[in-house]
């Protein structure tokens, strides 16, 4: 077992403070605090964009055990503020990953954190929900000075962070086949997204997030897609308006922040939820298709359900006997079917507005989950395209 001499501490805002070894960088990060209940797919984890600002805590008890390698990257650096384990590995045995997981995280100026009791950790965080903490690696490091300064460090509720992950220019990605235009926001897009897009005929003019409607349309695409990024969508809402405007110009399809920024613009509302959905094997009903489909989630924010959904959890009932009539709310767009649910909690994972050309999901189609479960989104959008 890997184990360093450096103290290391994660430190919440409530006054917990957990003790282990520092591994990685030293040094102190603040940023809050989640935990994702992944078996794999680390270095997924800690460069997909929509983890800036926040601290991961893997659940598995072992992480870093085949190594890493560029190839796995979903962004060009690591977006994650700290990272807590249990124990972790600096392997390399696997050919395809011929550098080890620490190394790769040292490279980067990442701060972790080891040897820290996972589970507990993480029951606190579903009791106590999601807050600010510091995760820091270090000799003679002040707890006290720590804790005050994670009590002062800004909550992620409220705060635009879609600015500090954008692309600064266009750009354009396309193979050979491509066959439609799709301009997509990169709000904190994820390089699994873009290769999904690739792969079923679609040429991709990526654009800044502070694009507008006027810019997006000038490119004469045949559709827009939205893409996933971090943090609070309600702050967002230069992008809010650009969407609102495109609705009936062009077919939309969005995926986790994409959505939740789609559900503001037609009207409905989203909320924080307690301690978020993170992990790879999240049961989702397709209430569409009459189907269950195992999903890839990273999201702390949530749309509002409708009224059939919250009665059935308030009494108790299965939600998969709801049916789809039952989840139709009304906009100025027209009406918005709620296409998908969260077995565990009720929560939104699906809308189409079939007046619109538009749908988007909560979950993240292009991860891999299940393994193949969601990736038919990616063809309905091409058939919406060619429609």
């Amino acid at each position: 077992m890997y184990r360093n001499e450096l103290p290391g501490y994660v430190i919440l805002k409530d006054g917990t403070i957990f003790r282990g070894f520092g591994f990685a960088s030293p040094g102190k990060v603040f940023g809050e605090i989640c935990f994702n209940t992944g078996m794999t797919g680390y270095q997924e984890v800690t460069t997909d964009p929509s983890y800036y600002g926040q601290i991961v805590t893997f659940t598995y008890p072992m992480i870093g055990n085949y190594g890493a390698s560029d190839y796995l990257l979903e962004s060009d650096r690591v977006h994650s503020q700290g990272i807590v384990v249990r124990e972790v590995k600096n392997t390399n045995y696997n050919h395809n990953c011929p550098q080890g997981w620490i190394d790769w995280l040292q490279e980067r100026g990442v701060v972790g954190v080891g040897g820290v009791d996972t589970r507990a950790l993480t029951r606190r965080i579903r009791e106590h929900g999601a807050m600010t903490a510091c995760v820091a690696a270090g000799e003679n490091l002040s707890l006290e000075g720590l804790l005050e300064e994670t009590r002062e460090h800004p909550s992620l509720s409220g705060r635009d962070l879609v600015h500090a992950v954008t692309c600064a220019e266009p750009y354009r990605v396309s193979t050979t086949g491509g066959r439609h235009h799709v301009v997509a926001f990169d709000y904190g897009m994820k390089r699994s997204i873009l290769k999904n897009l690739l792969e079923v005929g679609c040429t991709v003019t990526v654009v800044p997030s502070t694009y507008t409607a006027e810019q997006v349309l000038a490119l004469e695409p045949d559709g827009v897609f939205l893409s996933n990024g971090p943090g609070d969508p309600a702050p967002v809402e230069y992008a809010v308006d650009c969407i609102r405007h495109l609705f009936g110009r062009v077919p939309i399809f969005g995926i986790c922040l994409g959505h939740q920024l789609m559900a503001l613009a037609l009207g409905l509302a989203t909320y924080k939820l307690k301690f978020g959905h993170r992990g790879i094997n999240h049961p989702v009903k397709n209430y569409l298709r009459d189907a269950i489909e195992i999903t890839s989630q990273n999201h702390g924010f949530a749309v509002e359900p409708p009224a059939a959904v919250t009665r059935t959890l308030e009494r108790g009932e299965d939600l998969s006997a709801i049916k789809p009539g039952e989840m139709v709310l009304d906009s100025e767009f027209g009406p918005v079917e709620v296409s998908h649910l969260n077995l565990n909690d009720g929560t939104v994972e699906g809308l189409r507005v079939p007046e619109q050309k538009a749908f988007c999901v909560q979950y993240h189609p292009e991860a891999g989950p299940g393994p193949h479960d969601s990736y038919y989104l990616f063809r309905e959008f091409v058939e919406m395209l060619e429609g």
